[in-house]
């Protein structure tokens, strides 16, 4: 999955918390969020405009849910409930580690 897919199917899927999700469709998701948050932030340092550390908040208050969403169907992947995102550490290596091949309790894999 390419990086604007992968944005585009995260955003799309905004609330949706079925299904699943691959390693790359989340971490393209989560490293474009990096990156503007990153960008916004720098710019407001550069710049000294407070406006663009606004956005950055509003930013992260925008992709919230979505960000979790993609985090529940990335757990649901590899055959963990969504609850795994709020155990430190482990939901790191349960987002790293490749998906269940085929059907599991979550549903089909998701196409690449």
């Amino acid at each position: 999955m390419t990086f604007t897919d992968s944005v585009k199917t995260c955003l799309s899927k905004y609330i949706d918390f079925s299904g699943r999700a691959t390693r790359s469709e989340y971490w393209w998701f989560i490293l474009a969020y990096v990156l503007v948050y990153i960008a916004l932030l720098v710019l407001t340092v550069v710049t000294g405009f407070t406006l663009f550390g606004i956005l950055a908040g509003v930013l992260s208050l925008a992709v919230l849910v979505p960000q979790i969403a993609a985090g529940v169907r990335r757990m649901h992947d590899v055959d963990k409930k969504g609850w795994w995102l709020l155990v430190p550490f482990v939901n790191l290596y349960f987002a790293v580690i490749s998906g269940t091949p085929g059907d599991n309790r979550f549903g089909a894999p998701p196409s690449s």
